[in-house]
């Protein structure tokens, strides 16, 4: 399918007018269509499973959008073999409508219109009462994590009765899915369901390590190491905040035309230098970044970016899924010199509480949300669109389910 053409309008209109289901299968077993990987790199089978009701404190949600972000292909490539949990539904950024709620849930019905968030925030335990973070007790993102809390057993099953592991709180390759209500956040109704899908993961997560973590201000300087999704997310959120510089780095030059599309200033292939990138931005900024993002998860552009900021007062905002048994590419006695190193999780945004105002934005128009759907596929070419994600050639891949 060609890339996504199309005016947000419409989908707006679209995604306002969406059938809402009218409360048959409430408390019942669904049979729906799901995207199931049984093995690491092996082709997802879109089959029939069984979708089991919300149990206490959980939501059942129709998925009508899901986009494919690098967590995904990590996961579906089994990368860190401690995350290797099979048959599993894969899936986390999306959007849909609450088909029916378990015992509990008070701040959702049916019918409302939600996206996922991986990174759950229950509102009452002593994380989530904490201004110093935007993890939770209990609903944080956990990669290890394959079932529900409420019981410790999968809401997914095949259809002669076998479980089918859950992923990162959400597993959204599929057409109905179960979540814990702590990992629900509820839309404005005319918000452009389609759009708001980026919410779940990559726009949230790099324009909130801008906003949120490093604070990004007028006329600061920055190095972005990745300009997929969540690196295009980050430029995006530096181009709001107005910093001066903005240089994206990427192995592949055709990033160099999106990069430009959303914000940055200047662009390095580290393939085409005859030296170490850290020194080629020291070049450019008379002394390195205020701040540089790793989105790639690779040790060596971790040290890139790291040695990329300026001595005294840089900051490097990690991004990127490092597998293990990677460990920092840093001495001690380099932090000595003034640069820090930290770590964004889902941008430090506190999902539900804090969300809504971002979403509010975006609905505004502050954040160019459109810019980052490069294709739309159907939901069966799920295998053909993380072969686009492979080969580098889509920022975000949006399936219809």
């Amino acid at each position: 399918m060609s890339p996504r053409m199309g005016c947000l309008e419409n989908d707006c209109a679209k995604s306002c007018s969406i059938h809402v289901d009218d409360g048959s299968t409430v408390g019942k077993v669904i049979t729906c269509k799901a995207a199931v990987v049984y093995a690491p790199g092996q082709p997802m089978i879109v089959e029939d499973i069984l979708v089991a009701p919300p149990q206490k404190m959980e939501v059942r949600v129709k998925i009508l959008f899901s986009s494919i972000c690098h967590s995904d292909l990590s996961a579906w490539l089994g990368k860190n073999e401690a995350e290797r949990v099979f048959p599993r539904i894969l899936g986390h950024e999306a959007s849909g409508v609450v088909e029916s709620v378990g015992e509990g849930v008070g701040d959702l019905k049916p019918g409302d219109h939600v996206v996922p968030i991986f990174n759950g925030e229950c509102g009452d335990c002593a994380y989530c009462k904490s201004e110093k973070t935007n993890l939770c007790k209990d609903y944080r993102v956990n990669p290890l994590k394959s079932t529900m809390i409420n019981d410790g057993k999968c809401r997914f099953s095949s259809k002669d009765g076998n479980p089918i592991y859950h992923f990162l709180n959400a597993s959204t390759f599929t057409q109905y899915t179960v979540l814990d209500s702590a990992c629900v956040l509820k839309l404005d109704p005319l918000a452009p369901l389609k759009t708001m899908t980026l919410l779940s993961c990559g726009v949230s997560t790099g324009l909130g390590a801008v906003w949120n973590t490093a604070d990004v201000q007028a006329g600061d300087t920055i190095a972005v190491f990745g300009l997929g999704g969540v690196g295009l997310a980050v430029v995006e959120g530096a181009r709001i905040r107005g910093a001066s510089k903005i240089i994206g780095i990427d192995t592949n030059s055709s990033k160099h035309i999106k990069g430009e599309a959303v914000g940055i200033t200047h662009f390095i292939n580290p393939k085409e230098l005859d030296k170490p990138v850290h020194e080629k931005i020291h070049e450019m900024t008379g002394g390195g970044v205020h701040y540089s993002f790793e989105c790639v998860g690779h040790p060596d552009v971790l040290r890139d970016a790291f040695l990329s900021t300026s001595d005294g007062w840089g900051l490097t905002v990690v991004l990127g899924i490092h597998t293990s048994p990677t460990t920092l590419p840093i001495h001690p006695m380099e932090l000595f010199d003034g640069r820090r190193v930290v770590a964004s999780v889902f941008g430090d945004f506190k999902g539900k509480s804090q969300l809504p105002h971002f979403a509010k934005q975006c609905m505004e128009g502050v954040v160019k949300l459109d810019e980052f759907i490069t294709h739309e596929m159907e939901f069966e070419q799920i295998n053909e669109a993380f072969q686009l994600l492979i080969e580098g050639k889509s920022l975000r891949c949006l399936l219809r389910l």
